[in-house]
């Protein structure tokens, strides 16, 4: 199964991407793929444009 997801705060320093680890780890220990998106502080990182249409969820 491949998973998408984003994690975003205005202000955007730590607890962006905590989430963002800590949804992968949970994924990861499911056996899922999983790839997330964050905006934060410093801007977008791992877009997922073409990755949406692909995902299962």
């Amino acid at each position: 199964m491949k998973i998408v997801g984003a994690a975003a705060c205005p202000i955007g320093v730590a607890h962006t991407y905590i989430a963002a680890e800590n949804i992968e780890k949970v994924c990861k220990e499911h056996g899922y793929e999983c790839k997330m998106e964050t905006q934060g502080a410093i801007g977008m990182e791992n877009e997922l444009e073409e990755d949406i249409e692909t995902a299962d969820w």
